[in-house]
This record gives structure tokens, C-alpha cells and sequence, in this order.
């Protein structure tokens, strides 16, 4: 039993690892998956494992751009100092929205919108909304082509943005990535923003995730632990790839892919929830 779920575990952190970074969803992936690839696990667990698992991913950003987050690196002057310092306290005004509306709306979300279905029509909303922005901004220039340039009022306006990622089936990244770029980022600053702005949203979401369900009496045995390190260390693994593949793709290609991708999927899993009802 542990093998197979160690394998599961395996296959979710696959799922996550591509999907966290990619602007398709990773938590509606991963309620997707657990459609078909269940884990013998209580649904308390996987809830939480859904979530936690997550760390193993954002751990990658921080592996990859380690010395640019760092505002204590031997390596940068006092002014490099200076704009990381300022970069994280963009981050921390970007995350104040999902502080405020997050916590109170977590359980209300949780409940009603970690489905099947919700997960397919948001798929399809974003997947829209992403073909129309890259179509609206095609022949424009980009008025932000560097991080240093990105102001307080733009954190504040992502930080809201992510608020919509909320609902399962939209995507952290893809709703950050949208906002950035409908302000006026350049593609690079929007996605790079994105990463670095899920290092606080992450780390927080996961830690809530993991008092609740202490909260709630529930623990975790020798082969919970195996499974959630597993996941995450799969997770990492297939984050660094995938950060490095986002990156270079929009040096030379827009969002519209993805957008087409989740409009498909969208519409395949609305047809598969149709047939089994």
C-alpha cells in the first residue's frame, strides 16, 4: 500500500511541479488527477497533501534565484542591496489582498470550489482571458521591461489579481501573469514577479494548511510523512525544469498555447463530468 501511494505521490508531484509554474492551474490540476489517481489516504490528508505539497516547488525558486533574492549577498553593492530589499517589500504589498480576503474565505472555497466542475469552467474563463490579452496586446510595447521599474501601485494591482486564483482551476500565476501584463509588464517581469511572489503565498498557504489539520485531530504517521516528502522532493525536482523551459519559451512565444490548452481541457472534462453524472 505504501508503494503504490509513494507512486501516486510521484505521479502528483510530477502534475504539480509542471502545472505550479505554467499558467494552467496547479491545484486544479492536482483535484483533477485525484479524480483518477486516488491515493489510500483520508480525504483530510489529501486536502492538505494538495496544498503542502506546493513548498517543494516554490523551494526551486528559491534554489534558482537565490543570489538575486538575497539582499545580503557579498556579491551586490550597496545599491543591488537596496532594489532587493525593495523588490521584497513589493512582494509583501502584492501579498496583502490574499491576506485579507484569503484567510476569511478559505473554508467558504474550500467547500464549494475544490470540485470537479468549478475547476473545468475556470479552465476555460482564463484560458479565454489569456488569448483575448495576448490578442489586445500583440502590437503593443511593453511600458515595464524591468523588475526595478515595477512600482508599489503595479504590486498592489497583481496582489489583487491573485486574489482570483482563489478559486481552483484559475492559476496563481496565470492570474498574476495577466494582471502584470495588463498594466503594461513585459511578459519576463510579469512571470519573474509571479515566481517571487509565490515564495510568501506559498509558504503561508501550506503552514494554514498544515494547523487546520493538526487543528482538526488529525496527525501524521510514518507514511504520511514519506508520501508529503516524496511529493515535495518530486515536485522540486520537476519545478526546476520547468521554471528554466517558462523562461526561455516566452523569450521567443506569447501565453496563447496555454490559453488554448485550458479552453481544451476545459471543455473535455466538462463533456467527462456530463458523461458521468
Amino acid at each position: 500500500m505504501l508503494i503504490m501511494n509513494i507512486f501516486k505521490a510521484i505521479i502528483l508531484g510530477i502534475v504539480e511541479g509542471i502545472t505550479e509554474w505554467l499558467p494552467i492551474s496547479s491545484t486544479g490540476h492536482l483535484i483533477l488527477v485525484d479524480e483518477f489517481i486516488k491515493m489510500d489516504v483520508s480525504p483530510a490528508f489529501t486536502e492538505m497533501f494538495n496544498v503542502v505539497i506546493q513548498l517543494g516547488a516554490i523551494l526551486a525558486v528559491v534554489v534558482l534565484y537565490f543570489d538575486k533574492l538575497n539582499p545580503f549577498s557579498a556579491k551586490k553593492n550597496q545599491i543591488e542591496k537596496s532594489d532587493t530589499w525593495t523588490l521584497w517589500f513589493k512582494v509583501v504589498i502584492a501579498c496583502i489582498p490574499a491576506v485579507i480576503l484569503g484567510l476569511p474565505l478559505d473554508d467558504f472555497l474550500e467547500a464549494h470550489f475544490h470540485k470537479f466542475l468549478p475547476v473545468a469552467i475556470m479552465l476555460i474563463v482564463y484560458g479565454i482571458a489569456f488569448i483575448v490579452v495576448e490578442r489586445h496586446n500583440k502590437n503593443k510595447t511593453p511600458k515595464c521591461t524591468n523588475l526595478n521599474d515595477f512600482t508599489y501601485k503595479a504590486a498592489l494591482i497583481v496582489g489583487l489579481f491573485q486574489v482570483l486564483a482563489l478559486i481552483p482551476g484559475t492559476s496563481r500565476s496565470g492570474a498574476t501573469i495577466l494582471g502584470a501584463i495588463l498594466i503594461g509588464s513585459s511578459r519576463f517581469v510579469a512571470t519573474e514577479f509571479s515566481f517571487f511572489l509565490g515564495i510568501p503565498v506559498m509558504f503561508g498557504a501550506s503552514g494554514l494548511k498544515i494547523v487546520k489539520f493538526l487543528a482538526k485531530g488529525n496527525s501524521f504517521g510514518f507514511s504520511e510523512i514519506i508520501i508529503l516528502l516524496v511529493g515535495m522532493a518530486t515536485a522540486f525536482v520537476v519545478s526546476i525544469i520547468a521554471i528554466k523551459f517558462l523562461i526561455d519559451y516566452i523569450k521567443r512565444n506569447d501565453f496563447t498555447v496555454f490559453g488554448w490548452y485550458r479552453i481544451i481541457l476545459g471543455v473535455i472534462l466538462i463533456g467527462y463530468w456530463l458523461i458521468a453524472m
